[in-house]
């Protein structure tokens, strides 16, 4: 197979942030097909340009990924409508780089952003093969409920380009088994929707390990660490985990560890510093490639949402790299993420947003290491059964191989 994938934000193990795509598309190419990435110019994280990028069009290998980088405006990190800019910009030039692309068996197209649809839809209209939609979050829903996308307008603009979407895509692929109740809503015929769900390789974390260097580096050799790595942004709601540290600011025994950056990050500092918290470190971001040391230098782990309903629909990447590290995950999202770390019991869930019993979970795992250690294995046992890149990466291959058989109705 030779495989197409658009995704504006595409991540690899060098950088900071998510690598479903990088490690698919290596179990692929491992696997004898031929992927092709086209991305963006722009770190999403830090808003800066990637090294080595020039022009419209930028040819780079990872590994055996070809990756076309496409120009994208860099405006990600200012206003809402800077970023719908850097959006189009980015939509505009990936419909370019397809041309550069060459010959392909299947166009993938990955949402948010959204608006990159449009060029993968292209892209397949022209070159006459199928267009796979996949879903990673469900847009524009989960920016209305936020409050980030207001006018009415453009909520009906992206609306409807989101049912345009749907309608054109030979097969939609959701990352998260409540979306696809999400699409069957919206009138999504069963038989076009399958389910490959956010996931990891095991084989990234060591949880045996102690991370004791990392811990005196930050100057924590003692200290029971809870960390939350991940974007610093309106919706991962870390003041909640801020007013926690509050509460605890006078246990000298419990540190906080923040990973990660994005918009809020300013804010959050400034926050800190008026709460006088001293047991809160900002550590900045680190590659997905250094996360095994991060994480395996912590004692329990954070993953904080803000508390709308489409948010009990994710599965955030985070949970299954804390459990594959064999570290506790204390969790403040509720829904279907909350149902897998109840099943797998890997944790302690409380209310999201509500820092009292955020603080009472850390202080239950501080003071009951076995415990502690025993969520941590259930964990990790749980999502190399149930939740290995390797096989999400076999399911996708055969979704991909089914809409590329001409022979196959697609469904429409």
């Amino acid at each position: 197979m030779n495989i197409l994938l658009i995704h504006q934000n595409f991540v690899d193990p060098t950088h900071a942030g998510g690598t479903r795509h990088f490690e698919l598309m290596s179990f692929w190419a491992r696997h004898g097909h031929k992927t092709t990435m086209i991305t963006g110019t722009v770190d999403y994280l830090t808003g800066q340009r990637i090294e080595g990028t020039r022009g419209w069009v930028t040819e780079q290998w990872l590994d055996d990924i070809r990756v076309l980088r496409a120009y994208t405006l860099p405006t990600l990190h200012t206003s809402f409508n800077h970023r719908v800019v850097a959006f189009c910009s980015f939509m505009i030039s990936a419909i370019f780089a397809g041309f550069w692309a060459g010959p392909v068996d299947v166009v993938i197209g990955t949402s948010p952003p959204i608006f990159q649809l449009v060029s993968a839809w292209l892209i397949a209209v022209f070159k006459r093969k199928p267009f796979v939609l996949e879903i990673r979050d469900l847009w524009p829903e989960f920016a209305i409920e936020i409050g980030v996308l207001k006018n009415p307008l453009l909520i009906w603009l992206s609306r409807s380009l989101e049912r345009f979407m749907y309608a054109r895509a030979n097969h939609i692929v959701v990352n998260s088994p409540a979306f696809r109740g999400y699409l069957l809503e919206k009138g999504i015929r069963a038989s076009r929707i399958s389910v490959v769900p956010n996931g990891v390789d095991p084989d990234m974390f060591q949880p045996e390990a102690d991370g004791e260097r990392f811990r005196k580096d930050l100057g924590l050799a003692n200290q029971f660490i809870a960390t939350y790595a991940g974007a610093l942004g309106m919706a991962n709601d870390i003041s909640t985990i801020l007013r926690a540290a509050a509460r605890l600011r006078e246990n000298d025994s419990v540190h906080f560890l923040l990973v990660g950056a994005g918009k809020e990050a300013d804010n959050l500092r400034a926050e800190a510093e008026s709460l006088r918290l001293t047991n809160v470190t900002f550590a900045g971001t680190y590659p997905k490639n250094r996360m095994n040391e991060v994480l395996a230098g912590s004692d329990a782990c954070l993953a904080t949402l803000k508390d709308i309903r489409m948010f009990r629909t994710v599965y955030p990447n985070k949970v299954f790299d804390y459990m594959a590290a064999g570290r506790p995950v204390v969790l403040g999202i509720g829904g279907v993420i909350r149902d897998v770390v109840e099943d797998a019991q890997a944790g302690i869930a409380f209310e999201p947003g509500n820092d009292e019993q955020l603080a009472k979970a850390i202080l239950k795992l501080a003071g009951d290491r076995v415990a502690s250690s025993e969520m941590g294995a259930h964990g990790r046992s749980y999502v190399v059964e149930n939740f290995h890149r390797g096989h999400h990466a076999n399911h996708f291959m055969r979704i991909i191989q089914e809409q590329a058989n001409p022979r196959r109705e697609n469904g429409n």
